[in-house]
């Protein structure tokens, strides 16, 4: 039996029909994860000892095009940092936060507009124009080959607009404006679009079974382990159970409407992904969209199921519509003009992902911290300004400290530092290597991001 195989078997699961369901930490296992055995040979997992130690996570969140830099600053430190009217959203986890400015991604300038500066947003390799692709391994699949021996998922790779093709004027391929996971030099990772085939992977629903109610395939599991544990655990493990109920409920509404896709698409001969929003199956209200796929990291982070994730937001050129914002254009018009107020509402908006993404984690128990506090989330976007395609700086934020590796409650600006100083891949090596990945170089960098 592999060394893999032994690990997930130990781990603690909640088993039903046709579906292995990961729990998150509770106290009264005595091994974070594991499945022990109890003293009477039920294999029910026993009582509580004490909790080992607990893994770190890293999720990368993409935005496409730059944000409007007039609102986008943040002073002091701690619990009195003040924060922008763009970054206001971050206001409950300011604490746990590292404003970052100033770094930039040398092979990302000079190039051109676009594809050049979004396919090594992860990686900082030069990229290769025309038709073959070539670049580098991202930071997100470095770790993911790391940690594939100790999870179910190597990585979450998703995203919430479909990728585009063809070459841009600037003769790099489309592929470097849809992609920001790339498990090497020539192929980007394939990036799941479709919330309901993302939750069903979390949680191995397969065919039919996909009709019945998870927590229904393992409710008797799940009172029997409700039994064994103590009665903190239980309101955890309720909390649990809840929280995967209401968002399978919202699951189920998409999976309805790419069934229908589905079969719209064969009627005309073509794949559901090539045709728009909401015709490809995808929800068409992008905060929908994005709220589900916020969710789907956060479960896969607090069971374990995986540790590392990647979130392309928007992709660079990106199409999408804001009503709700009362923006009037598409996203990539609405860059050409970013020092507006409209454009930043779209900037907000999307840093409220982060922020919705980092307060689930925070709210979620684990030993005397959070999962936030044992995971690192990054937010980034490939330019400063759209309307100038600017990528000598770019906009960056930390959410959590990465099981107190991490120093947060920061405002760091490296716009000073001269260009070896301030490399967005120096950021790369400084987070592998707290993760226990060791790296003395990676991408552009041969050392790790001073002053982090």
């Amino acid at each position: 039996m592999s060394d893999n195989h032994s690990r997930i078997n130990r781990r603690t699961v909640l088993h039903g029909v046709g579906v292995a369901m990961a729990l998150p930490w509770l106290e009264s296992i005595p091994v974070w994860g594991d499945e022990a055995t109890s003293s009477d040979g039920s294999g029910n997992p026993p009582l509580a000892d004490q909790p080992t130690g607990f893994p770190k996570r890293f999720a990368a969140l993409f935005m496409g095009n730059g944000i409007n830099s007039k609102h986008w600053w943040a002073k002091g430190a701690g619990a009195e940092m003040e924060l922008s009217q763009s970054l206001e959203p971050l206001a409950p986890i300011k604490t746990k936060l590292n404003v970052i400015s100033g770094l930039f991604n040398k092979h990302a300038t000079g190039v051109g507009i676009h594809p050049g500066q979004t396919g090594n947003i992860l990686s900082g390799a030069a990229l290769q124009r025309g038709a073959v692709l070539k670049g580098g391994i991202s930071v997100d699949q470095v770790l993911a080959n790391r940690f594939s021996e100790e999870t179910t998922m190597p990585s979450l790779v998703l995203g919430c607009e479909q990728p585009i093709t063809g070459y841009h004027e600037t003769n790099f391929s489309m592929a470097y404006s849809s992609h920001i996971s790339w498990q090497d030099a020539n192929s980007p990772v394939p990036m799941e679009v479709y919330p309901s085939l993302a939750f069903d992977s979390l949680f191995d629903n397969q065919g039919s079974k996909r009709t019945k109610s998870i927590l229904d395939r393992v409710k008797e599991h799940a009172a029997q382990l409700n039994r064994q544990v103590s009665r903190a655990d239980q309101a955890k493990l309720d909390e649990y159970l809840t929280s995967v109920r209401e968002v399978e409920k919202r699951i189920e509404r998409t999976r309805e409407m790419k069934d229908r896709a589905d079969d719209n698409a064969k009627d005309r001969g073509r794949p559901a992904i090539t045709m728009k929003r909401p015709d490809n199956g995808l929800p068409e209200d992008i905060r929908e969209h994005m709220r589900l796929m916020g969710d789907i990291i956060a479960l896969a982070f607090q069971t374990d199921k995986t540790r590392v994730a990647s979130l392309l937001l928007c992709r660079d050129l990106s199409g999408l519509f804001y009503p709700f914002l009362d923006v009037r254009t598409a996203h990539h018009p609405a860059s050409h003009d970013d020092q507006s107020d409209a454009y930043e509402r779209v900037s907000r908006y999307y840093v409220s992902q982060l922020a919705y993404l980092a307060t689930r984690l925070d709210a979620m128990p684990e030993g005397e911290g959070t999962v936030l506090d044992n995971s690192c989330l990054m937010f980034v976007s490939n330019m400063w300004s759209g309307s100038q395609h600017d990528s000598t700086k770019l906009p960056l934020l930390l959410a959590g400290g990465l099981g107190g590796t991490l120093e947060t409650g920061r405002v760091l600006d490296f716009t000073k530092s001269g260009d070896d100083k301030r490399k967005l891949c120096s950021l790369y090596v400084s987070l592998m290597n707290r993760m226990g990945v060791k790296q003395d170089q990676f991408g552009d960098a041969d050392s790790s991001l001073t002053g982090l």
